[in-house]
């Protein structure tokens, strides 16, 4: 495989650059100090908040790229912009249907941090691996003083199963993504992670040929499709491995790992 030309990597976390324990391995950090020297830069792409990524990769959080709430939020260049968001009506509509979902929980995405009006310990102690800056409130609809991105849907058993097939009628206009097992995002109709990675794109002048991404979920498969180094990883959902072009070892062999090493080893070849 010749990756000489590659000049952006993206990856996906959860699932992907995260190994089960959600940590990024200290062979990952390695790898990255050669970035720079090789003209590579770096783009997180998680439905995560954008704090939760930032503390996942605390020690290079400056030298990288975010794109978080699955394209809803972008960090360039110390910029941090609100791409796409939810209207009041459309929150108020969406958090009243969900909340008459038999073990749906509700997440309230905005720029500041997350809101959850669950006091269910369950659901806190999964919700906090996802989202570090968060506030318990009374009623999701009364929040104010934000910009709000998405709403994330937890459920224990699927989200795809449980959620899904109950919230059609109202999202018509909206973006609805399966982004794990337990997780469903509702967005802007235009929100998707390859939205902000085109846009990144455009801002460094780096073409399809020169990107290289990772992910394992349906909502990358928007941004797998930006890339002609498309990777799914060996743990992917079917419809990511139809995409990709390419396929790599699972979260929990280092995949990612494995595939940037190679890369490195090209540019210097």
């Amino acid at each position: 495989m010749d990756f000489s030309k590659v000049k952006l990597v993206v990856s996906d976390m959860d699932g992907t650059l995260l190994n089960p324990n959600h940590e990024v391995s200290a062979r990952f950090f390695d790898l990255f100090k050669q970035f720079k020297e090789n003209n590579i830069h770096f783009v997180a792409a998680s439905g995560r908040q954008y704090h939760s990524i930032i503390d996942k990769l605390d020690p290079i959080k400056n030298e990288i790229s975010v794109i978080a709430e699955n394209g809803g939020f972008m960090r360039h260049d110390n910029v941090m912009e609100v791409l796409l968001k939810l209207t009041s009506d459309e929150i108020k509509v969406c958090v009243e249907k969900l909340r008459t979902i038999e073990g749906a929980y509700i997440v309230l995405c905005g720029k500041k941090g997350a809101y959850i009006e669950s006091r269910n310990d369950d659901f806190i102690s999964k919700f906090t691996e996802y989202y570090t800056s968060y506030e318990l409130v009374e009623d999701l609809t009364k929040v104010e003083d934000d910009e709000f991105l998405k709403i994330a849907v937890f459920h224990f058993e699927s989200s795809e199963k449980d959620v899904l097939p109950q919230i059609d009628a109202i999202t018509k206009d909206l973006q609805v993504t399966v982004s794990g097992q337990n997780w469903l995002d509702i967005s802007h109709k235009e929100a998707n992670k390859g939205y902000a990675l085109t846009m990144l794109q455009n801002k460094l002048g780096i073409k399809v040929d020169e990107t290289l991404v990772f992910g394992d979920y349906n909502n990358d498969l928007q941004m797998l499709e930006l890339a002609y180094f498309s990777y799914a990883m060996a743990n992917a959902h079917p419809d990511v491995k139809k995409v990709a072009r390419f396929e790599t070892k699972s979260n929990s062999d280092e995949g990612v790992e494995t595939i940037i090493e190679k890369l490195l080893v090209s540019k210097v070849g």
